[in-house]
């Protein structure tokens, strides 16, 4: 007997992601671009000129956020904010590039840093 057919869950979750970034080139293009700090998050938005309709996005905090633990924290809520929100307010062919801030990517709430990301978006995008 057969496997029952599993019912279509439309596309998997990795294809909404945005591609990383991971070349130093792209993130100091990235800063290069607009830019929108607001308490939680600092946002750099470069619209490439290649084509692509890719969105890309990276990662960043300094030593000034703290020890490596205290980084890597920031990053993950970064991440999981990017992961969230993008798909619907990024725009296809950009790449932006997160900044954690120091004392406040880690201690807001989460609501917080997502409204924060929708707001920098909106004024980079403008």
């Amino acid at each position: 007997m057969p496997p029952p057919d599993a019912p279509d869950q439309g596309a998997p979750a990795v294809l909404s992601c945005p591609q990383v970034l991971t070349k130093r080139r792209d993130f100091i293009a990235a800063s290069h671009g607009r830019r929108h700090g607001t308490p939680g998050i600092h946002l750099q938005g470069l619209r490439r000129d290649d084509g692509d309709d890719l969105m890309r996005v990276g990662y960043t905090c300094s030593k000034k956020v703290g020890n490596a633990v205290a980084r890597n924290r920031a990053k993950r809520r970064l991440r999981e904010v990017a992961r969230r929100v993008l798909p619907h307010h990024g725009k296809p062919g950009w790449d932006y590039v997160l900044v954690g801030r120091p004392d406040s990517t880690a201690s807001l709430p989460f609501e917080q840093l997502q409204r924060d990301l929708i707001h920098a978006l909106a004024k980079v995008h403008a």
